[in-house]
């Protein structure tokens, strides 16, 4: 006899455990499958995010920050250091016991919603009559199950490249260089997006020295483009050596290490030798062996189900959100769609305004933005002015000693509607936030303008940054 729930959801990362929450919260009798287990076996819950993504990654970031504050900032401040070394098992196991606390406060919250976790891998079976058919496999165990309502959630994996095989030992995805036991003297990332420049910048800081291939003949091409050549320029002079416009060619592991054939973007050939190399191209959506085609779905050539606006799928009563679906694989967007689908479920009316969906990267300078870009306005030949103000003038900034950046506000010509926001700072993820609340209600730069500041912040800088759109900054 099957279980029957009002809704199932496939997966539980973040745009998986929080559609359950949702759904339990407004009544929905909620289950939810997840086959993930820890390096110790443990089933455990929060996907890619919480045991191998946003908050490990986070906790090396923030590890290896505090190793260079110590090492080359502490003497700014009258601070004098002597012989700081890093004791990377103990930075390793401080992020997996961040990682663990936070698995475990989902569980927490399972059992508070009265939630069930279906351990195991879900693959659908068919439909009987508005009702769902699938089956959890766990090891040693099938459970069936029927829904009302399925929500998939599968998250996404490391895309990796044709003939470079990964071992998570010299050759890494996300993963693997997450836990390097050891410093590498030589370390190599190909792909300078945001996890490769991410992970990179944690190793660098800590001794390595590292070398960023990039595809693509630009940096960052996604970003503004004047926050694109200051991140470079930071990233650079932190000692990043960053190429661009590369082929990569064969990609040889030895005794020695990993050794790299490329052609530059002069066309000539070259060579990296290094330690370990970090294969970090971007993410795939993890949609296979969900058996789709048993209730008539498929996928589309890129591996995503398709939605629609409010990510319903073909079938009425089926949902796929996060890394499965269109948009920006941001963990963030996969929960506010959770929170969405769940409650359209419950009979509300729920919305998502995507370009109001804010982007972080978490380098040192972080890197920040919401909104339009200005090459993005330019290319769709809308009228707009630009305002822009340099952390460099800021008191607050420069008593951190973090002056590094700007905020740049781009509004409508004539409306004077905030149409984009972008950030270098070292704060970028938190000042984003107040772009973001001030497109979702249709701000004008001048409302950021009049809004009263405290003082000294790093605030102050989106303030002076919409006045600029003006003309009329303050301080500068």
């Amino acid at each position: 006899m099957a279980q029957e729930f009002d809704v199932v959801v496939i997966g539980a990362g973040p745009a998986g455990y929080i559609a359950a929450i949702r759904a339990a919260q407004l009544g929905l009798k909620t289950a939810c499958v997840e086959k993930w287990t820890n390096p110790n076996g443990e089933a455990v819950l929060g996907g890619t995010c919480l045991n191998v993504g946003c908050i490990p990654s986070k906790a090396l970031l923030a590890s290896s920050e505090e190793f260079e504050k110590i090492n080359h900032h502490a003497q700014t401040h009258g601070i004098s250091v002597k012989g700081a070394s890093i004791d990377i098992p103990k930075m390793i196991g401080r992020k997996d016991a961040i990682v663990s606390k936070m698995t475990k406060g989902i569980e927490f919250l399972f059992k508070k919603n009265k939630i069930t976790w279906l351990k195991g891998h879900a693959s659908l079976t068919g439909e009987q009559g508005d009702r769902v058919s699938l089956k959890v496999q766990a090891e040693k165990s099938t459970e069936d199950v029927s829904a009302r309502f399925l929500i998939i959630a599968t998250g996404s994996k490391a895309r990796h490249l044709p003939g470079i095989a990964v071992d998570n030992q010299l050759v890494c995805d996300n993963e693997g260089a997450l836990n390097f036991p050891a410093v590498p003297k030589k370390l190599g990332v190909i792909g300078a997006g945001v996890i490769g420049l991410e992970l990179g910048s944690v190793w660098r800081r800590l001794g390595a020295e590292v070398t960023v291939l990039e595809a693509m003949p630009g940096f960052l091409t996604a970003c503004d483009e004047a926050v694109s050549k200051e991140a470079h320029k930071l990233l650079t002079q932190q000692g990043l050596q960053i190429q661009t416009g590369v082929k990569i060619g064969d990609v040889k592991t030895s005794a020695k290490g990993v050794k790299v054939a490329y052609t530059d973007a002069a066309g000539k050939s070259q060579s990296l030798d290094c330690d370990r190399l970090i294969v970090s191209v971007g993410r795939v959506p993890n949609t296979e062996n969900l058996n789709l085609q048993a209730i008539g779905l498929s996928v589309d050539e890129r591996g995503f189900i398709p939605v629609d606006d409010h990510c319903r799928t073909a079938k009425p009563n089926v949902f796929a959100i996060g890394d499965v679906v269109r948009g920006p694989m941001l963990a963030h967007k996969g929960e506010d769609e959770g929170v969405l689908v769940a409650e359209i479920i419950a009979g509300q009316k729920p919305h998502i305004d995507y370009n109001c969906i804010p982007w972080v990267i978490y380098t040192s300078p972080e890197i920040a933005w919401v909104g339009k870009t200005e090459q993005q306005l330019k290319s769709e030949g809308r009228a707009y002015k630009a305002g822009q103000f340099p952390f460099a003038a800021n008191g607050r900034a420069l008593g951190m000693d973090a002056a590094e950046g700007f905020v740049k506000v781009l509004a409508d010509a004539a409306t004077d509607e905030i149409l984009g926001v972008h950030i270098v700072a070292a704060s970028a993820s938190d000042l984003i936030a107040e772009a973001a609340v001030a497109m979702e209600f249709k701000a004008a730069a001048e409302d950021i303008a009049r809004i009263c500041h405290p003082h000294p912040s790093m605030s102050e800088v989106m303030r002076e940054a919409a006045l600029a759109t003006d003309k009329r900054a303050l301080n500068m």
